[in-house]
């Protein structure tokens, strides 16, 4: 085609800064596209501008992610969506800026890649997987050493929740004998991670402090540490509910004795009387991924904790004994037991209040065995 100007033009094709353009008409016909093209010819032969992006600008972005990542298919959906982000997802960099959520992995899907991957994340300085790891290998694993030790590092860091769990092993001898116990410093522990904000320990914290457990009696100021922990519940609650924008009014009741489900170790009524003298009903706190994969793990495999060992029966712990004889019972009823003085007063408030029935004498199931009969504890 020829113009008045003497200019030619291609019939079919047409070369645009070294790009070949085709386009078609309504009828089908070729046609010239005379508009210039918005990427340069360097980025335009690549399938996008991903791999034009900086590396530490994909690293920071891979490590908001994993801050911000609510479970663990966020971030692993990144590992396979290409060879870069593969790469980059796993450095240290990133994996120490997991969020604890990252790591709630179900104990039907335990393997030796998730162990890996946990081991990644604790040696590159990520706390929670330290803590996460430590617990699984100590009590799950009963890889004693191991686990201590990694609940060791968190503890460091002031991770609450490894100095809380520590202070659990000091108080019951955990791994060891009854001979192994050391109150004193699971007192200290304590105190560290209820200076923290920690709830149980400022509930573990006032109660030894009130009966005089591993520390001086003083009833007064472990009356406070129970009050400032209900109050740090309640605040939770608050924060949850406004959170989640879920209504209030029908949780800031009390009721004092809430029905259990019988086919059920939760209680059918939500809601946990925590802060009962004040007349709130503040919802149970959510377990920690660590403590949620304990209860799966000896729930799905019943018998492996060892004969004649038994769960905390606080639904949100799943601590198990390691020794017979190693939690303390209910004084009251004997049916259920508890690694922490936490756990038990956060249980009777949850159900074990409308459950407790006196009995005359109980024994121990298997017999008197371990280091001697139980101790036992009574309701708050």
């Amino acid at each position: 085609m020829r113009t008045r100007r003497g200019i030619c033009y291609h019939r079919d094709d047409v070369c645009v800064d070294k790009l070949v353009v085709k386009r078609r008409d309504f009828a089908g016909c070729n046609m010239v596209c005379r508009k210039r093209q918005r990427f340069s010819p360097v980025v335009a032969g690549k399938t996008d501008m991903f791999d034009a992006l900086p590396d530490d600008l994909v690293i920071s972005i891979l490590s908001k992610l994993c801050a911000s990542a609510s479970c663990p298919s966020d971030f692993f959906n990144v590992l396979l969506a290409c060879k870069r982000l593969n790469s980059f997802a796993l450095q240290p960099l990133v994996l120490s800026k997991a969020s604890p959520k990252l790591f709630a992995v179900k104990a039907e899907n335990w393997s030796e890649s998730a162990h890996r991957f946990l081991k990644s994340c604790a040696d590159a300085g990520n706390v929670e997987a330290c803590y996460t790891l430590g617990m699984i290998r100590f009590y799950c694993l009963q890889n004693r050493g191991s686990g201590a030790s990694l609940m060791a590092k968190a503890a460091i860091s002031s991770h609450a929740p490894a100095l809380y769990s520590l202070a659990v092993i000091q108080f019951n001898g955990s791994g060891g004998s009854k001979n192994d116990k050391d109150l004193r410093a699971g007192v200290a522990l304590c105190a560290r991670a209820a200076f923290l904000g920690h709830v149980d320990a400022l509930r573990e914290l006032g109660h030894c402090l009130q009966d005089g457990y591993g520390v001086r009696q003083n009833i007064t100021e472990g009356r406070r540490f129970l009050v400032q922990a209900n109050a740090r519940e309640l605040v939770a609650g608050l924060s949850s509910a406004s959170d989640s924008n879920a209504a209030t009014r029908s949780w800031l009741t009390w009721n004092p004795h809430p029905i259990p489900n019988p086919n059920n170790r939760h209680p059918s009524v939500p809601g946990c009387p925590l802060l009962s003298d004040f007349g709130c009903n503040v919802p149970a706190p959510e377990a920690h991924p660590a403590n949620k994969f304990l209860t799966e793990w000896f729930g799905s495999r019943d018998g492996i904790r060892g004969p004649g060992l038994r769960l905390c029966s606080h639904v949100g712990c799943g601590r198990p004994e390691t020794r017979k004889h190693e939690f303390r019972r209910c004084s009251v009823c004997g049916a259920v037991n508890y690694c922490s003085r936490a756990c038990q007063a956060l249980d009777w408030k949850l159900r074990h209040k409308a459950e407790c029935a006196p009995v005359e004498r109980w024994l121990d199931e298997e017999g008197v065995g371990g280091d001697g009969m139980d101790e036992v504890i009574a309701p708050s």
